[in-house]
């Protein structure tokens, strides 16, 4: 796929709107992803944050709009084709093989971008160091506590070497000494290997920390995007999500 872009952004979304049963789970969504950037999106539960996700990542067809990656439609693609063009992603519920170790797991993974399974090893080697799994490396997925199970989470998807990541809530279920970490870990990628990444998160810390943007979804629509400093103090977003308590009212 061409890289020329001339917009700057990776990610461009536009009108993007999904309905279920006539429930709108996304109505009319714009959104841009510069390249390099990391978008934090926050949102009360059944927003439709994750339906944004499934749409961007091409596991649903929107019923309107479109998605453009790398300044080419990608509008209704499979997924398979949207991760060979560039974008991997996450989920909330995590399913490695469990009976093959976290290395064999990454392995796999890496397998899907063609080569030799040699040089597959090579990547899930350099991958497991970057993502901190050296020492559960050896130990099958089925046996991992939830902190390395996230990071191989996240070294699978980067073993298939994309260029935008969406993570979907990737510190659930983290104790805060787990999740410092792994933030710390999502900084490094962006700076080192040049990643863009967009992430859905509770963690209202981490999204401080990392976010260039913040993008607030409610009921399926944008209700702000800027910088995190100035939509936390948003009142729609203090109503819609936020609430007294980071306030301090």
């Amino acid at each position: 796929m061409s890289t020329s872009n001339p917009s700057g952004n990776v990610l461009e979304v536009r009108g993007v709107s999904k309905s279920f049963n006539g429930v709108h789970a996304l109505a009319d969504v714009d959104l841009d992803v510069p390249e390099g950037s990391i978008v934090g999106i926050i949102g009360p539960n059944g927003a439709g944050k994750t339906t944004f996700f499934n749409v961007v990542a091409g596991a649903l067809r929107p019923d309107s709009g479109h998605v453009r990656l790398f300044g080419k439609d990608v509008t209704g693609l499979p997924p398979h084709r949207i991760a060979h063009a560039g974008m991997a992603r996450t989920f909330q519920l995590m399913r490695p093989f469990g009976s093959m170790t976290a290395r064999e797991n990454v392995v796999a993974a890496a397998l899907t971008r063609g080569g030799s399974h040699k040089d597959a090893r090579l990547a899930a080697d350099e991958v497991i160091d970057a993502t901190g799994m050296a020492a559960w490396a050896d130990a099958t997925s089925d046996s991992l506590h939830t902190a390395a199970l996230k990071r191989l989470e996240l070294a699978r998807v980067l073993a298939i070497r994309p260029r935008i990541l969406l993570l979907d809530e990737v510190l659930a279920g983290l104790v805060p000494a787990e999740r410092a970490p792994v933030v710390d870990l999502l900084a490094r990628l962006r700076e080192a290997e040049g990643l863009t990444l967009v992430f859905v998160e509770h963690i209202m810390q981490a999204v401080m920390k990392l976010s260039d943007t913040v993008v607030v979804f409610d009921r399926g629509r944008v209700i702000a995007s800027g910088e995190p400093t100035e939509v936390v103090a948003d009142p729609r977003v203090v109503e819609a999500y936020l609430g007294q308590e980071l306030t301090g009212a």
